[in-house]
């Protein structure tokens, strides 16, 4: 039995994660037995059909290619979070996003989504691209998690109100396919989820508007929030540390993990993190995937060939 990580971000954090992946092949006394790396996932700027997490910058075709090819090389799929919820039939013919899929179809990468629409485009256009369900669909009924199971999907991701309701875990099929979000930071049952999740999409559409006419006054996220809710809405949940994360109902945490979720037949886990500090990555990396023992000497061994990379100043 293995358990294979879903990791943040194969752009913004491109050299830190190449340089765990290397981490990986190179020393894999420090891991725990069966730990693999299943894909990195997230975007590249100006994809507006993004969503989860707001990305922002400037696509560049040479770019994407060298990011798609250096980690394909090493057999590890990128998986493109296109799960914006508010995405109308006018954004389907985005020709960033298109041409993303274009240079990243060769059977190995993978789409996340959330959009009916999108994902009717994505599976009738790129055929070749195995599809993950999101868990921004927020699925919380434990009938509809099983109906959802039952479609046509890669695999599923659970949503985090589920952790540790071991009754409910135990009963679902197709563990294999389901993959566990393990270090949510938002708050347990947040009633303000699906609404940030909304704003963040109406932001990528918004940035793509500004990218389009390089006039920041179409950055203006006044005209797509006409409830005005993207200052209203605060939220700290994003500054939590792991330790804090690990106090919350929802953590799934590295024994449990190892200890339950594993033996009982989950495989796929998810680690956050894509807008989150490098050094905080760093520890939930150790946390989750290396044995406790060798803990400090892989983090002084990460953070030394992180130093020599250049992503990080000591």
């Amino acid at each position: 039995m293995g358990a294979r990580f879903h990791l943040p971000d194969f752009f913004w954090q491109f050299q830190f994660n190449m340089v765990f992946a290397n981490m990986l092949e190179n020393c894999p006394q420090f891991f725990r037995d069966g730990v693999g790396i299943a894909s990195f996932y997230g975007t590249f700027p100006e994809c507006v059909w993004n969503g989860g997490r707001t990305v922002h910058g400037i696509y560049r075709d040479d770019v994407a290619q060298r990011i798609i090819k250096a980690f394909n090389s090493k057999s590890i799929p990128l998986r493109f979070t296109f799960t914006n919820p508010v995405l109308t039939e006018e954004e389907l013919s985005d020709p960033i996003c298109n041409r993303v899929m274009q240079i990243a179809g060769n059977g190995l990468n993978e789409v996340i989504v959330n959009s009916p629409l999108l994902e009717d485009y994505i599976r009738r256009t790129y055929p070749d691209y195995k599809i993950t369900s999101s868990t921004c669909r927020m699925i919380t009924d434990e009938q509809k998690l099983r109906e959802e199971l039952e479609k046509d999907y890669h695999i599923l991701v659970l949503d985090y109100n589920f952790n540790n309701k071991f009754d409910v875990l135990e009963r679902l099929p197709h563990k294999e396919m389901i993959e566990v979000l393990v270090n949510s930071c938002c708050d347990p049952g947040c009633p303000n989820r699906k609404r940030h999740y909304e704003l963040m999409g109406k932001e990528m559409i918004a940035y793509r508007d500004y990218r389009r006419s390089m006039d920041p006054a179409q950055f203006d996220m006044d005209k797509y929030d006409t409830d005005n809710e993207h200052n209203s809405i605060k939220c700290r949940a994003r500054a939590r540390s792991i330790f804090e994360i690990f106090k919350l109902s929802t953590c799934v945490t590295p024994e449990a993990l190892w200890e339950r979720y594993v033996p009982m037949g989950f495989e796929q886990f998810k680690i956050e993190g894509r807008t989150a500090s490098l050094i905080y990555l760093v520890e939930v990396y150790m946390q989750y995937m290396v044995k406790p023992e060798f803990r400090d000497e892989a983090r002084m061994i990460f953070m030394v060939n992180l130093q020599r990379n250049g992503v990080v100043k000591l």
